[in-house]
């Protein structure tokens, strides 16, 4: 007696994907690619607005000292630095720590409009303080220019 074969199941049509609730093709790849994006320049931004922070309160961006704000090792630091400098975005000078150019700086700055942004809109939806910031964090890297508008006019909106 031999056992008899199943059929290997059908692929599921097209528009059985659409009926199910999922995006078109094309706007699962843009949404992807938006993430991925994101997940790039995320290190990046949080790099410079770091080194940015650290010259304004201390006036030095040493390595160490980022590698201990950012909970890595310094040769990780030293890597990302070299990227950063190869990218038109610090400056490094021996003994001295690292510096931002100009464009590091612009980058900086909006990062950290975008970063208290997030978080303002966190707080006046009632999330606390230190959990909005940590919050902000991740989510300032990945909000659209949009929805970042419409953060923006609810906090002003709240504000009275």
């Amino acid at each position: 007696m031999s056992a008899r074969k199943t059929p290997p199941a059908e692929a599921a049509p097209a528009s059985a994907a659409s009926n199910a609730g999922l995006p078109e093709a094309s706007v699962h790849v843009e949404n992807f690619r938006q993430v991925r994006e994101a997940r790039r320049s995320e290190l990046v931004e949080d790099y410079v607005e770091l080194i940015s922070d650290l010259l304004a309160t201390t006036g030095r961006a040493r390595q160490v000292d980022i590698a201990r704000r950012l909970g890595v090792a310094q040769p990780t630091v030293a890597r990302t630095l070299q990227r950063l400098v190869r990218d038109g975005l610090v400056l490094q000078k021996p003994y001295r720590g690292a510096f931002l150019t100009e464009a590091g700086e612009t980058l900086a700055r909006a990062s950290r409009v975008r970063h208290q942004t997030v978080e303002s809109f966190l707080v006046a939806l009632g999330v606390p303080p230190d959990i909005a910031r940590r919050d902000a964090e991740g989510i300032e890297h990945h909000v659209s220019p949009e929805t970042l508008a419409v953060f923006e006019a609810f906090v002003m909106k709240s504000r009275g």
